[in-house]
């Protein structure tokens, strides 16, 4: 087999190369979002979970050592140990969409390094802070690092990016489409700057777009929280809850919700040894009414 999914792959067999793709069986899921029932695809579908990061939110993070509060930035943790154990169970991927830049800040436009800065004596991107924990949201260094509460599972995907949407000169789209996902979920930090940002242009990009509300937070004003939501719902997408999305997983029967423990390297050799097709074959309480999401 080549290619980097089930569903998006050559195979090879008796001298013939077959370009014909694998469609994924359906797996049709419902779940209330903020009131409106939604189905979507799950064999189709991937969770992204944004910049969970010790540099935004830990105490001795970037963030931290601005004083920024990382009280907001820690809700999303409780309510991801629920969500990220049932989404793997159901054996569809988790992207840990996280902030990653270049030590030498070659690719972070002035408009980009002056917002991470502001001041001349405060710590910018891939700077040391005065509690040194290494450069901030440098890939390889302490900050870039998802928090210790969640940890990252060996069959999870990570993605970097140096810009507030994930879609930006690098390679989210191209992993998504790999692994032929069409409807995304968004978990994680902040709601209104990364999170938005790459959910907006998941939309321009034609993904499906579900926010799980409660699986997400950000340090600005409550206000603001409300009115990405509403704009959410009516040019984006859905907005629901972490509980409406289990409670829609948990419809599933026990055969097909099952995950394979295995890494991604023994399912792509499970690929490779499959029979190649043949050529010629073809809940719950609103979201938006909760004080703060």
């Amino acid at each position: 087999m080549f290619g980097p999914s089930a569903s998006n792959a050559w195979s090879a067999q008796d001298g013939c190369t077959s370009l014909v793709r694998r469609a994924p069986k359906p797996r049709p899921v419902r779940l209330d979002a903020s009131g409106q029932l939604i189905e979507f695809d799950l064999a189709r579908s991937a969770l992204i979970v944004v910049d969970m990061q010790n540099d935004f939110c830990h105490p001795q993070g970037w963030f931290g050592q601005k004083g920024i509060s990382v009280r907001p930035t820690r809700k999303p943790i409780p309510v991801l140990q629920r969500v990220l154990p049932v989404w793997r169970a159901s054996g569809r991927p988790v992207i840990w969409l996280n902030w990653g830049v270049r030590p030498d800040r070659l690719n972070l436009p002035p408009v980009v390094q002056f917002t991470g800065k502001r001041r001349p004596d405060a710590v910018g991107y891939a700077e040391a802070s005065p509690i040194d924990r290494g450069l901030s949201l440098v890939p390889g260094q302490w900050g870039a690092q998802v928090i210790d509460e969640l940890p990252v599972d060996d069959a999870d995907v990570t993605v970097y990016k140096h810009r507030l949407s994930g879609f930006w000169d690098n390679e989210l789209d191209s992993v998504l489409r790999g692994l032929d996902v069409r409807t995304l979920f968004y978990a994680g930090v902040n709601t209104d700057r990364c999170v938005f940002s790459t959910l907006q242009d998941a939309g321009f990009l034609g993904y499906d777009n579900v926010l799980l509300a409660d699986a997400c937070s950000t340090s600005s004003p409550a206000y603001v929280t409300r009115a990405i939501h509403a704009i959410v719902q009516r040019l984006h997408g859905f907005v629901a809850s972490s509980d409406a999305l289990m409670a829609g997983l948990g419809e599933l029967s026990p055969k097909r919700s099952v995950r394979s423990r295995t890494s991604r390297a023994t399912r792509v050799a499970a690929l490779a040894a499959a029979p190649a097709p043949s050529p010629l074959s073809s809940s719950s309480t609103s979201p938006l009414r909760r004080k703060g999401k």
